[in-house]
């Protein structure tokens, strides 16, 4: 059984679906390691993903229009990130608390909204395959890279665009100092709430299209509770990344991927009992989170409040 899984079609299709299947994952993960770089640790992200997935879903089932339904996840998800930054930034609750709640708040308010508005599952048309002229004929290589939607190419482009936030903006430098040493860049006229705020802020939309991407963009549908835990995957990747752009983007492909194998194994009828096909993806994660603990050097600011000393 396992000869078929190794069969080119399949390898490439794993291959392919993998690809495919990070993209949750790389814009939830990209916008938690900027909000975790400026100090903040956002457990809610699951929730804010849940409120993006039904919002853009609901704009597209009414309008059509799947880009006023991304800029309606965008927008929803910035909302919940407002609400984090009051919460844990301003009043300085505790972070990890205050992220459990927010992620309740989201799976109890999306649930509600879907019996509402919708009622039932249905599906939308959303986002097609989108293939790039000349590259996606290439052979073999065409198929795994340059044959998907929007918005898988749009979670790839987020890598170097955070990367160019971290390293080579004012800013990045900014959300730097702030997450390493809070009152040193208090003391040269850096407002570290107003930092703070920007990458919870920007981290909860990106969350949102990343529930955007599961419901107009893989799926085309929404249930309640469609992420399953994707969001806490996603911060889980941030450590697994080391707080890196490029570290995420390669934990969310090994994700990815080893559930995209999963996925085939079970169509391909591996004589491999299916819960615990299920379990390997989380498995892997748990492992390379062992071994890599003690390589990780995180924000030495994450998660405490910050009081202005005199």
């Amino acid at each position: 059984m396992l000869t078929e899984l190794l069969q080119a079609s399949v390898l490439i299709g794993i291959l392919h679906s993998g690809i495919r299947l990070a993209t949750p994952y790389l814009f939830a993960a990209l916008g938690e390691t900027v909000a975790q770089r400026t100090g903040v640790l956002d457990l809610g992200v699951e929730g804010i993903m849940l409120m993006g997935a039904i919002s853009a879903f609901y704009v597209v089932f009414e309008t059509g229009n799947l880009m006023l339904g991304i800029l309606a996840a965008i927008f929803v998800g910035a909302l919940m990130g407002v609400l984090m930054s009051v919460i844990s930034v301003t009043y300085q609750a505790e972070q990890g608390i205050s992220g459990i709640g927010l992620y309740l708040f989201g799976l109890g308010l999306s649930s509600l909204l879907f019996r509402v508005l919708i009622g039932s599952v249905v599906s939308v048309t959303g986002f097609q395959e989108l293939h790039i002229p000349v590259l996606s004929d290439i052979p073999v290589i065409g198929e795994i890279f340059f044959q998907h939607n929007l918005l898988v190419y749009a979670a790839y482009l987020m890598v170097p665009v955070v990367w160019f936030l971290f390293d080579k903006t004012t800013l990045g430098l900014k959300i730097r100092s702030v997450g390493q040493n809070p009152q040193a860049a208090d003391s040269l006229g850096v407002s570290v709430n107003r930092v703070r705020y920007f990458g919870v802020i920007f981290g909860a939309a990106m969350a949102g299209v990343a529930g955007a991407s599961l419901s107009i963009g893989t799926l085309n549908v929404f249930q309640e509770n469609m992420t399953n835990g994707i969001g806490f995957i996603a911060v889980a990747l941030v450590y697994f990344g080391g707080w890196r752009p490029l570290g995420v983007l390669f934990g969310s492909l090994l994700f990815a991927t080893v559930s995209a194998m999963q996925i085939w194994g079970q169509v391909i009828g591996l004589n491999i009992p299916s819960d615990l096909m299920v379990m390997l993806p989380y498995v892997l994660t748990i492992v390379v989170l062992i071994f890599s603990s003690g390589q990780i050097r995180q924000p030495a600011a994450l998660n405490k409040p910050f009081e202005r000393s005199g």
